[in-house]
């Protein structure tokens, strides 16, 4: 007899022994990792609203101002009647303006002003100048996996107890500078906190989030395989369950043969002539742009269990993601050129646990003569594959299997050092693997 997957149940399974772990667990500090779209930040206010109504205060702890005030707003909308600290920085734009009018929640630049509250939320960065208070019982770490250790290392005496909520998908935790003269040591502090913390105390629960609520169908199997090995996990939805169209027939251009394709499958690589290129290659921005205004001009419905009917994607659920500033600013302008406006466009480090319904990305890889440690991050190609609900277009010149079979990893092997797994290099060619799956040639 065949068991069917319920991925409501596993989340909830999941969910429940997390948070009974964290209210009636002796342990000082529990990890949960957590796959692309798994519902951490809703596990996050789901902990934090447990742990307030069981009478212990707490501080909660996210790496981002952009990420604490949304917290804030969620704990807000899910509790309107729970007295909430926004701890916040003394600079002239502190925080998101939403948050004035927002009864529950007091705002002040001090720690003691907000003393007797029943939750506290601030950036790593502003925690970590908070002296002489009393400890809190409970902290909850928010992208516990974006924090290096040095910033956790900072607040650990503000509190007795914590829960740590991340996915180890995601980019590393980002230094401004070299970091090699730590590497394998105990404290480098250039290591996440999570790796730190369970190398130090490998004796605390680790919970995992089965379920991505996100990605389709289509794409979970990938994302799991090729970045979460040891971790896997499975879409919240099934195929058939979402449907992206177009209301255009296709004009049979490159953009529009690899939307279709997409659109059917989830997935479609538009792929170029191979050629080396600057890394802004004018035609492959150009591309990329063309793609996005094609999926607009087309008039682009998502059908899901959202809603009863389908919905249009319009500019705002549209992002293009690339590995370079430069490459998002041409970008921008290519758009720009082609009156297209409210599309996010940015690198993977920015658009790290946002949503929407299609990407559009250019490829790490692409039109490069070489293979460096910074492109073939894991990380990097992982949040640019797991941000979309519905389909995923990479746009990328060919070559890219022979050059990553000319440059394999030759970063020096550090003692102490835990090897990451899977490493870009075999991510990668599973991601193009897949791709080439799916892939329309186009010579513009």
């Amino acid at each position: 007899m065949t068991t069917v997957f319920d991925p409501g149940a596993a989340a909830a399974r999941a969910t429940g022994a997390i948070l009974d772990d964290t209210l009636r667990g002796s342990a000082r500090g529990i990890v949960v990792d957590s796959p692309p779209g798994a519902g951490k930040s809703t596990l996050v206010v789901r902990a934090a609203l447990e742990l307030a109504a069981a009478g212990h205060p707490l501080m909660v702890v996210a790496q981002t101002n952009a990420q604490v005030d949304d917290l804030v707003v969620r704990l807000a909308e899910k509790e309107p009647g729970l007295p909430v600290g926004r701890l916040h920085s003394n600079d002239s734009d502190p925080y998101d303006k939403v948050l004035d009018g927002l009864e529950n929640v007091r705002k002040s630049a001090k720690a003691a002003d907000l003393a007797g509250l029943d939750v506290v939320i601030s950036t790593a960065a502003k925690w970590a100048h908070v002296k002489n208070v009393e400890p809190w019982g409970h902290a909850i770490v928010d992208e516990a996996y974006q924090m290096r250790s040095d910033a956790l290392l900072a607040v650990a005496g503000l509190f007795e107890r914590a829960l740590f909520v991340g996915d180890p998908g995601q980019l590393d935790p980002f230094s401004i500078v070299g970091a090699d003269q730590w590497a394998g040591l105990s404290y480098d502090p250039s290591a996440s906190a999570v790796s730190t913390l369970l190398a130090h105390n490998p004796e605390l629960p680790q919970h995992r989030l089965p379920v991505s609520w996100r990605l389709p169908a289509s794409a979970a199997p990938l994302v799991s395989d090729a970045f979460y090995p040891y971790t896997p996990f499975r879409s919240g939805t099934d195929h058939g369950d979402r449907k992206l169209s177009f209301g255009v027939a296709s004009d049979g251009s490159g953009p529009d043969r690899v939307l279709d394709e997409a659109a059917e499958a989830g997935w479609g690589l538009l792929e170029l002539p191979a050629r080396h290129t600057p890394r802004t290659d004018p035609e492959a921005v150009r591309a990329v742009a063309l793609v996005v205004r094609r999926l607009l001009d087309r008039g682009g419905v998502a059908t899901s269990e959202r809603a009863d009917e389908p919905v249009p994607v319009t500019a705002d659920r549209v992002a293009v993601g690339t590995a370079h500033r430069d490459q998002a600013a041409a970008v921008r302008a290519a758009l720009a050129e082609l009156g297209v406006t409210g599309v996010a466009v940015d690198t993977a480090n920015r658009l790290q646990g946002r949503e929407f319904d299609v990407t559009v990305v250019l490829h790490p890889l692409s039109g490069r003569p070489d293979a460096t440690a910074f492109h073939l991050e894991t990380g990097r190609l992982c949040v640019l594959a797991s941000r979309h609900r519905h389909a995923c277009v990479v746009v990328c010149r060919e070559g890219v299997a022979e050059l990553l079979d000319e440059h394999p990893s030759t970063e020096p092997v550090q003692l102490g050092v835990t090897v990451k797994f899977p490493d870009g290099w075999e991510a990668n060619h599973a991601v193009l693997a897949h791709l080439a799956e799916h892939r329309v040639r186009w010579r513009p």
